[in-house]
């Protein structure tokens, strides 16, 4: 999945939508102090209360929430063994595309005893799995009106789970109307943090508005923080690596090649060369394929950037030494992952200053009476504290 198609989705998480229907709800319940499931219960989606509609809508607009490999993580299953029969594919696959709902039931039952196999949450848990149907419009020509494009659409089939804490209400001081008096709050029902869920799928994953079923779509509760036991033994899924991931891996390959040292300018034009490599994929509207660095990419970016003693034989061995693996390959958008945010950090024992990788190249480091000192290039006056400083003829 696209960032597009799952904005599109996340969109139509919401009342009165004839693009998004949810079927069925399924609530389990688990007890932090035993790691069991203490209460289950399902019906259709449709019965609850409105108020409870928008709340649940409300949270799993917000699985669906973040960058694509920095909270959401599309995950590739692993092959199940013949003799394995609670591989978690295989549970929602057959839950999917059942119309009993007991049956349904049972199969995401199977996947929440997973959850809390060898397992020990901080708080008290609520899993929730809803299943239903995303119906995306075909491209429409530009004479086609609102109702055309409703006649034609992709039919999705989903499931959708999100895993939420419940924290227990702080005792505080009310005011009863009816005796006329201040008293402690004595309500102790847990509260069901809906507004943050710490983790999450969907499934399948759809490529081309056609269902891939060999994927899933983890939600990790924390930027580059995926769980890799869930993945692993919960989702059976492959190894992933996060954006984070990928731009350490950039770092040490590139390490490899030209050494730990390098000047600003020649940082500044390897972020503007990636960076370009983006730009002529946006422009490219029918291709939706992300651009990447594998070992020929990264020797070119090298090579175009002026780095002296670049070949392949290097970048190949760098590859190998880093990642163990010659045919793996980068996300751009990984390793500069804003080109005109301030999203560089330059630390030093006196200050830290974020940068953009744009503007690397107004940055020197420099010699100054046998001192090391950082040169930053300004066209305007320097303000600190409310004062602009006044410039000193220090280099000459």
């Amino acid at each position: 999945m696209n960032k597009k198609d799952i904005a599109a989705m996340r969109k139509q998480f919401k009342l009165n939508t004839d693009l998004l229907t949810i079927t069925d709800i399924y609530k389990v319940y688990i007890k932090q102090e035993s790691s069991d499931i203490y209460h289950e219960e399902s019906q259709p989606f449709p019965l609850l209360d409105q108020e409870q509609q928008e709340l649940f809508l409300t949270n799993f607009k917000k699985v669906l929430g973040g960058k694509l490999d920095v909270k959401l993580f599309e995950v590739k299953f692993q092959r199940p063994a013949e003799e394995q029969t609670d591989h978690t594919q295989r549970l929602l696959y057959e839950g999917l595309h059942t119309d009993n709902v007991e049956e349904w039931k049972a199969d995401m039952h199977r996947v929440t005893r997973k959850m809390v196999q060898d397992v020990q949450y901080e708080k008290d848990l609520v899993v929730t799995f809803i299943r239903g149907n995303y119906f995306k419009p075909t491209k429409r020509n530009g004479d086609e009106s609102e109702i055309d494009v409703r006649d034609e659409v992709y039919t999705n089939p989903f499931i959708l789970c999100s895993m939420n804490q419940t924290e227990l209400p702080k005792r505080s001081l009310v005011f009863d109307f009816i005796e006329k008096e201040f008293k402690s709050s004595m309500i102790a029902d847990p509260i069901i943090n809906l507004a943050s869920p710490i983790g999450g799928f969907l499934f399948p994953c759809f490529t081309d508005n056609a269902a891939d079923v060999n994927h899933i779509l983890y939600a990790a509760g924390k930027a580059n923080k995926p769980d890799i036991h869930f993945i692993e033994n919960v989702l059976n899924g492959e190894e992933i690596m996060t954006a984070e991931d990928d731009k350490a891996v950039f770092e040490e390959i590139v390490k490899e090649v030209i050494g730990d040292e390098v000047n600003a300018q020649t940082l500044a034009s390897v972020y503007e060369e990636i960076n370009r490599m983006m730009d002529e994929e946006d422009e490219e509207e029918e291709d939706e394929s992300i651009p990447t660095l594998d070992t020929k990419e990264v020797e070119r970016v090298l090579k175009a950037c002026g780095v002296q003693d670049v070949n392949a034989e290097k970048v190949e061995m760098a590859f190998q030494k880093v990642i163990d693996d010659e045919a793996y390959e980068m996300k751009a958008s990984h390793i500069v992952p804003s080109y005109t945010s301030k999203s560089i950090k330059i630390s030093t024992k006196v200050a830290n200053i974020a940068i953009s990788p744009q503007d690397l190249k107004y940055v020197r480091q420099v010699n100054y009476n046998g001192k090391r000192c950082i040169l930053i290039e300004v066209e305007e006056d320097t303000m600190i504290e409310g004062f602009k400083l006044l410039p000193e003829e220090l280099l000459k």
